[in-house]
């Protein structure tokens, strides 16, 4: 048949034949895609186990399925008749580089499957690796890329890659924040600094929420307004951050805030006062003891006992103080085991700050704002039990009520 096609033409033959190499490449796909890659899908669709889902997903069967075609074109190019030796090794090294390609795709394609199945592990939120299959990935593209271009120019790679060596200040120019960033996700990974998942601030950039993603070149921040903010994973290694997975793993978030009492309401009780607070269950204890404290005080001075200046007693400040104390200790949601404390600061133009601090027993952002709000509810509103005013800047109706 051949023969009698090179009668009328001498490119006849060889042409007829590609055609039908070509036509029997195709033919091949498609049955390959329609028959082998459609049962593997089915197969993985039923199948317990879900990575091979994940690979289906990513397609890693379909681009291996590609290399079928190429390989019969490989193999069957000497076949044609008639094809000059040169066209020949010309279209097998196209159809090597074709597969070269559909390997590598399919490489790279298995890597993000395999980086997909371990960001679903448990483990993937305190050792993210996606950083590192990223850089993977790209030196797989590398050699890759080089692998093709020597196939089809039919050179060997080494030659190729010896010429690398004068381009290297070109690469560390162009690959500047692909080397940062792969630095910075080994230092990050290795000194466990960032985890998917942990509370990140940085106001430098305006993020201030839960890291979401951590790539190679970025990690990604969704702020409590939903929106998102990508940081370039090197400046969490050179800029400051802050990172409140210490407070959530602590079991317990902190509450600090002061109330400001009006330092002209301090005063000494009055023995009417401090037998009305024996009758408050947290004050109790705590009157009984000062009492005994401050009348072995007393009965230990010289002289002039009896007047009241020269012996300690009790005040409205440090009787609330307690109360405040006792009251957080005796709450059902403060962390018993972590500092607490009601402190006095330094008095100022605004009055005597007396501060609240304690640690909440949760962490749920919602919960925390409840617990605290509570807390200064009930604190504010017992103020005036002890004859004590808030500091409070006049307000307008402040001064009309002067007229």
């Amino acid at each position: 048949m051949f023969e009698q096609l090179g009668t009328i033409h001498p490119l006849l033959p060889p042409g007829v034949g590609l055609l039908a190499l070509l036509a029997g490449a195709v033919i091949i796909d498609l049955i390959v895609k329609r028959v082998l890659v459609a049962t593997v899908r089915a197969f993985a669709k039923r199948s317990r186990i879900s990575w091979d889902d994940t690979l289906v997903t990513h397609n890693v069967f379909g681009r291996l399925a590609q290399v079928v075609p190429a390989l019969i074109v490989f193999v069957g190019v000497p076949l044609v008749p008639g094809l000059p030796a040169g066209g020949a090794q010309v279209l097998r090294n196209v159809a090597t580089g074709y597969m070269v390609l559909m390997l590598t795709l399919a490489l790279t394609a298995m890597l993000s499957a395999a980086s997909t199945i371990y960001a679903a592990s448990p483990l993937a939120k305190a050792r993210p690796l996606k950083g590192f299959v990223q850089l993977v990935q790209i030196v797989v593209w590398i050699l890759g890329g080089v692998l093709i271009v020597a196939t089809v120019l039919d050179r060997s790679p080494l030659l190729l890659l010896s010429g690398f060596g004068a381009m290297t200040a070109i690469l560390l120019l162009v690959f500047k924040d692909t080397i940062l960033s792969l630095v910075a996700s080994v230092q990050l990974t290795a000194q466990d600094m960032v985890r998917v998942g942990d509370w990140i601030e940085m106001p430098q950039f305006g993020a201030d929420g839960d890291v979401v993603d951590v790539q190679l070149h970025t990690v990604k921040v969704q702020n409590w307004d939903k929106t998102i903010t990508t940081i370039p994973t090197h400046r969490l290694i050179t800029d400051s951050f802050k990172n409140w997975r210490g407070m959530s793993q602590s079991g317990g978030r902190r509450i600090k805030r002061a109330i400001f009492i009006d330092v002209s309401s301090i005063r000494f009780q009055t023995q009417d006062e401090v037998d009305h607070f024996t009758r408050f269950a947290l004050l109790k204890d705590y009157v009984k003891n000062k009492e005994q404290e401050l009348a072995d005080y007393n009965a230990g001075l010289a002289t002039e006992v009896d007047a009241e200046v020269n012996r300690r007693r009790l005040t409205n400040v440090g009787t609330f103080r307690a109360y405040a104390y006792n009251y957080l200790k005796n709450h059902p949601r403060i962390h018993k085991d972590m500092t607490l404390m009601v402190r006095q600061l330094a008095p100022g133009p605004e009055g005597l700050p007396l501060e609240i601090y304690c640690f909440t027993n949760t962490t749920e952002w919602a919960a925390y704002e409840d617990i605290q709000s509570d807390i200064f509810d009930h604190l504010l509103a017992i103020v005036p039990e002890f004859g004590l005013r808030l500091y409070q800047k006049p307000a307008g109706s402040d001064l009309a009520n002067l007229k």
